[in-house]
């Protein structure tokens, strides 16, 4: 890991207080979150196409002069282009490192057959203490789960977070690394430039969690092709087994509680001087959040994604018009209470059609996923007119079939908060995004009690992003269709079997 004698966490701040050209966050997002970080116009990219995020890539991978930094689910195990490019990079520039970070449960997957983790192995083999290439298991995998089947294991959670980072730069994201992604899933991703701080602070994060995870290291098996071990020098010396479960996640939510809420250290008094700027220059503010719910002691949560969510919902300053989307529709109670409770208008709801479900057509009991999330859409509609709610709508998205030749599947993620927009009038109702939430979570109820999710809160009144985050909601319109109760009463191909019901209502938890 790079600069091992360096504090891991040394957060940078910046916490001076919003001018009135970037008007002022709710109160109750400003006093919640104590990091944030402040951007200048252009500094934002919001990249439209999975093409043109594969082609970003592997651009700031070539280009990358320090450090390439990278978080996700798994690595596809056909992408030998990737890993080619990565390497190439490495070989031309000597001082160039590589961190890599996969969960352990989907990054196996496959194994002993070719997967993530024999994938990355090669670059171990390749580069040696150039890279660090980490492997994260939940601390829940541990005694008799660990005899769960493969695939069916990874409900017991996983490592979700999407950060792909370049010196000072960082795309945020909900796309993984595989094909599918760099095809015909749609997703979402934000190119966030030259902000060393905002880099900074992704990378110890990264970092962070690799340090509560196993090395993947080159093994010339003739089984499997890489090795795992669990370095001295991680945040606690051992992996979580049953006996020491709980030493495990004490320590490792202190760990997380003293990033997410820094203290005003004399070193973090020092780095924010150096990082101010006029703030007249700055209209954008990004906070992070992220959930970190299986490292913390039941409980005792100090999560920020979905405390902060229903803080911005609930505030008085954003009773306004919001969109709110996620490819698998499994809204938290918690978020679709707040959602349903708090008085708006013309609010929209956009998520995947089944025939857009990346599980569409699947074998196995995994091909009741669209059904289950169909099922859901279903409960909630329902529940629009208990609330006596008709400002609420729900769309689903479909480019295609997904699974079959030039069929798309949807993968997005995202809140954004409206204000009426005079200057045109387009499928967003006249309306102009100031607010969104980017990142990996679904806000699903195992994104907020088995996954590891980070995400930002990006609010701006820079003119120019706010129409590209519009272009990026009109794009996503553009496949949408409006459903409504009626749809699944006559529509046949909306029955749901009384089987799926069942196993939703059993296992929700993990979708």
């Amino acid at each position: 890991m790079i600069a091992r004698s360096q504090s891991l966490l040394f957060i940078p701040k910046h916490t001076v207080s919003m001018s009135s050209k970037t008007s002022s966050l709710p109160t109750p997002l400003s006093s919640f979150l104590r990091t944030k970080f402040y951007f200048e116009k252009g500094q934002i990219e919001i990249i439209d196409t999975p093409t043109n995020f594969y082609n970003t890539l592997k651009f700031k991978i070539s280009t990358a002069e320090r450090r390439i930094f990278l978080a996700s689910l798994y690595l596809g195990k056909t992408e030998n282009e990737f890993i080619e490019c990565i390497s190439t990079a490495m070989t031309r520039n000597p001082q160039l490192k590589l961190y890599f970070l996969i969960d352990g449960l989907r990054g196996t997957r496959e194994s002993p057959d070719l997967c993530s983790a024999s994938m990355l192995a090669k670059l171990d083999k390749q580069f040696g203490d150039r890279v660090d290439l980490r492997l994260y298991r939940t601390p829940k995998f541990i005694g008799w789960k660990k005899l769960i089947p493969k695939r069916f294991n990874e409900g017991i959670g996983l490592q979700h977070m999407k950060i792909y980072g370049f010196d000072d730069e960082v795309i945020l994201s909900g796309a993984n690394l595989s094909n599918d992604y760099f095809t015909d899933r749609q997703d979402r991703y934000y190119l966030f430039k030259s902000c060393p701080a905002f880099a900074s602070y992704y990378f110890k994060l990264q970092q962070l969690v690799s340090s509560i995870s196993y090395r993947i290291q080159y093994s010339s098996s003739e089984q499997e092709k890489y090795k795992l071990s669990w370095p001295q020098t991680n945040l606690i010396k051992k992996p979580a087994t049953l006996l020491t479960k709980h030493h495990f996640v004490q320590k490792t939510s202190k760990a997380l509680t003293e990033f997410l809420y820094p203290d005003s250290t004399s070193a973090g008094q020092q780095q924010q001087q150096q990082l101010s700027k006029p703030e007249l220059d700055c209209p954008t503010v990004v906070y992070p959040i992220s959930q970190f719910t299986p490292l913390y002691p039941h409980n005792k949560d100090q999560s920020t994604e979905k405390p902060t969510i229903i803080k911005l919902l609930q505030s008085k300053s954003t009773k306004k018009p919001w969109l709110f989307t996620a490819g698998y529709f499994n809204i938290h109670s918690d978020l679709k209470r707040t959602l349903l409770e708090t008085p708006t208008k013309d609010s929209l709801i956009i998520t995947a059609s089944p025939k857009a479900n990346g599980f569409y057509k699947s074998k196995g009991a995994s091909g009741m996923l669209p059904d289950a999330y169909l099922y859901l859409s279903y409960k909630f509609l329902k529940a629009i007119p208990k609330m006596r709610r008709e400002d609420i709508r729900l769309k689903e998205w479909q480019n295609g079939i997904a699974n079959t030749p030039g069929g798309w599947s949807y993968h997005a993620k995202g809140i954004w908060f409206m204000e009426k927009d005079t200057r045109t009038n387009t499928n967003t109702n006249g309306y102009i995004p100031y607010l969104t939430i980017i990142g990996s979570s679904n806000y699903t109820r195992r994104s907020y009690s088995l996954d590891l999710e980070t995400n930002c809160v990006i609010f701006t009144k820079d003119e120019s992003l706010q129409l590209e985050m519009k272009k990026e909601l009109d794009k996503l319109l553009m496949n949408t269709k409006e459903v409504t109760l009626n749809d699944f009463k006559n529509d046949k191909e909306r029955h749901v079997s009384k089987r799926v019901k069942l196993a939703t209502n059993i296992f929700g938890k993990r979708l």
